[in-house]
């Protein structure tokens, strides 16, 4: 059984994965956009999670999910379950845990929202809701992401409120834009 120190930084690692879920099963329109964070999970090795989760989405809540997944894995399906009971105990999202996973999936949600795409829209806003309420870089980072999907990317407009972490972030999105762009 892992400690509560621990516990707290796997739900912290993927806070991103459990809001997802719980999002899209109370907004099926998004679920496009948790499947390619599950085909991205699936490739780095977790098709025991990913099937678990799939089983949620598909309405099981049955507390036997738990069975033979790992600490990691379970914490994670106990959190979405809990979190769909209780979305008073879902973590908080703090996206830049890792910039390099959150930075691709940023621009996707960015690039088609700036195409029209409603569901990229309201992922996007539920995401700067929550991110506002973190402070920091994250609360600055929710506060330009509309200038992103207005075309904005003049680095330094765009990172005036920015720590040295929320900078490299806003980088690294502003990269995985550039290349979008020329697709």
């Amino acid at each position: 059984m892992p400690t509560s120190e621990k516990t707290e930084q796997i739900l912290h690692t993927h806070a991103g994965l459990i809001l997802a879920v719980v999002q899209t099963i109370h907004n099926p329109e998004l679920k496009s956009h948790l499947d390619q964070a599950l085909q991205m999970s699936v490739q780095n090795g977790w098709q025991s999670l990913v099937n678990v989760i799939n089983k949620i989405l598909a309405g099981s809540r049955e507390q036997n999910l738990l069975n033979g997944l790992d600490d990691e894995d379970r914490i994670i399906i106990d959190s979405i379950l809990k979190g769909l009971q209780d979305p008073s105990t879902l973590p908080e999202s703090e996206i830049s845990g890792d910039a390099t996973q959150a930075a691709p999936m940023l621009a996707a949600l960015i690039n088609e929202s700036r195409r029209g795409d409603h569901n990229a829209l309201t992922m996007l806003g539920n995401m700067a809701e929550q991110m506002s309420k973190t402070g920091g870089d994250m609360a600055s980072l929710s506060a330009i992401i509309k200038d992103m999907i207005d075309g904005e990317r003049d680095i330094d407009k765009l990172c005036t409120r920015m720590g040295p972490q929320g900078e490299s972030l806003i980088k690294q999105i502003l990269t995985e834009l550039g290349k979008l762009d020329r697709h």
